[in-house]
């Protein structure tokens, strides 16, 4: 076969920096070496998220090309990774990278951009500059990244293309892999692209971050209507970062990729002045629980309540019960809880089979994450199994639609008005599916919670409005109200922390 030779591998994980360490089974199921990726990536329904698919699908679409794969690891947010397990995945590139060594024309990396690793607060940095150090400079590099990173000054000037999500929720992930191909074969080409960088002292509250309404999505819609008005700009990616990560280059940043260097250069100045006037509007407006339960008891509409503090997208754990007990004790009725991540009581339930009766004791302390934080208390309930599956499901809508997911044993628990559905596996409540497989019915119930902080809106709007979606104030290794952790990394001084955060534009623009 004739066509370029391009040069695969990922490294895709959101970490917070108070959350447990990610360990080598956090990767299990997205762990993709050689032909497994490009095999997942061509599938119907593929384990992996959808850039490499995107990317795939595109290349293969234009005509013949030689795809070089070596591995792409993706796991749910987590902690930072164990520096043993970096340092296998490093071993991998590394060995595929120098059997390739004059023998590729182009390498595509699908890279978080908020990952950590043991001793590492840049580990997207230290793989391109790995894939630098191995190809040399002239070798065209394309890197897609979440809109969550946090953009180190490596990550920008080591690839040739900086290509982020311009969507929160995540829906664009496939389209940014397909973008992603289209720069690698115009750099292939012989194309040469310049890339602008601004960072600024905004770390944002995730639930400040939408793009469907708010400054955010201001920001980034003035960047595509200057993009699609100028052929110059090959890319604009407005990156909100993510503060969990607590590095040194936490921050809102800017990075603009163009033909022409003074191109780019404009651009971002324009963009970080936007954003900057925009600073004050970047702060979170959360419901107090006592308040979130009047609203579902009293409610004349059907409302959604995100426990947005413990999001298991941003690392938190899944199985707070601040919620589910107010919830229980207030007598909440039709009501839909999800997803509880407790693989012993799923087990339990699985055991005692569909119909059964069992006190429900979530977050028992042996064999569970209840000790991996202080918000993960015991709550216990008498309950009986609803139904019970596998947790293997493809995703429907929103950032898992198309996607395998397995959640391990599954068990949908009724609580009094309340059913709750605990899963094996952790991850965020970001698809109806979840509750659907078991047999519930959304459409039917008054109150859903979701342990999710903005991904369900991308899977649940069809159930419910901006205006039907409560933000609930709980305690949480996601919460958005920043000053409640200790950071000890973060940039200071910076917005909404620092009051007193100043800003202006680099001398050349100035």
């Amino acid at each position: 076969m004739n066509g370029p030779r391009v040069a695969l591998l990922g490294f895709s994980i959101e970490c917070n920096r108070f959350a447990p360490p990610a360990e080598r089974e956090d990767f299990a199921h997205r762990w993709f070496e050689g032909e497994a990726m490009l095999a997942d990536a061509r599938a119907a329904a593929p384990r992996m998220l959808a850039e490499m698919p995107g990317f795939v699908a595109d290349m293969d679409a234009a005509g013949p090309w030689r795809p070089r794969p070596i591995l792409l690891a993706m796991a749910e947010p987590n902690g930072p990774v164990r520096g043993s397990v970096f340092a296998g995945m490093m071993a991998i590139w590394r060995r595929g990278l120098e059997a390739l060594r004059g023998e590729v024309d182009g390498v595509y990396c699908v890279l978080h951009g908020a990952g950590l690793a043991e001793g590492d607060d840049d580990p997207e940095g230290t793989v391109q500059q790995l894939v630098r150090d191995i190809l040399g400079p002239e070798v065209p590099v394309v890197c897609s990244y979440d809109l969550h990173a946090n953009v180190s000054d490596r990550m920008v000037a080591l690839c040739d293309v900086f290509v982020g999500y311009r969507t929160n929720p995540h829906l664009d992930l496939r389209e940014r892999g397909a973008e992603s191909a289209r720069h690698l074969r115009r750099l292939m080409g012989g194309l040469r692209a310049h890339r602008a960088f601004r960072r600024l002292p905004i770390v944002a509250p995730t639930v400040s971050m939408l793009t469907a309404q708010g400054p955010y999505a201001e920001v980034i819609n003035l960047g595509q209507e200057r993009q699609a008005g100028d052929p110059r700009i090959l890319n604009v990616s407005v990156m909100g970062g993510f503060a969990y990560g607590d590095t040194p280059f936490n921050g809102m940043a800017i990075i603009v990729t163009a033909t022409e260097a003074e191109a780019a250069e404009a651009l971002a100045d324009e963009l970080a002045l936007a954003t900057w006037e925009r600073r004050h509007r970047f702060v979170a407006h959360l419901t107090p629980l006592e308040d979130a339960v009047r609203r579902a008891k009293e409610s004349p509409v059907p409302l959604a309540f995100a426990d947005v503090a413990d999001n298991p997208g941003g690392g938190a754990r899944g199985n707070t019960m601040y919620i589910l007990e107010a919830f229980h004790k207030a007598d909440v009725r039709d009501c839909l809880v999800g997803i509880i991540h407790d693989p012993l009581l799923a087990a339990e339930a699985h055991r005692l089979g569909r119909g059964a009766r069992l006190t429900a004791r979530f977050n028992r302390p042996q064999g569970t994450l209840a000790a991996d934080d202080p918000f993960s208390r015991p709550f216990a309930a008498e309950a009986e199994v609803r139904a019970l599956s596998d947790g293997r499901v493809t995703g429907r809508r929103g950032i898992y639609a198309n996607t395998a997911v397995d959640l391990g044993p599954t068990a949908a628990l009724q609580i009094g008005g309340i059913t709750v559905v605990v899963v094996s596996r952790r991850a965020q409540c970001a698809d109806p599916v979840f509750f659907e497989h078991l047999g519930l019915d959304i459409g039917a119930a008054r109150a859903v919670v979701v342990k999710s902080r903005g991904h369900f809106r991308g899977g649940f709007d069809e159930f419910f409005r901006h205006e039907q979606i409560v933000e609930v104030d709980c305690p949480g290794l996601t919460s958005p109200i920043l000053s409640r952790f200790d950071w000890k990394r973060l940039p200071r001084p910076v917005l909404p922390l620092d009051p007193d955060a100043s800003w202006s534009l680099p001398a050349r623009a100035r």
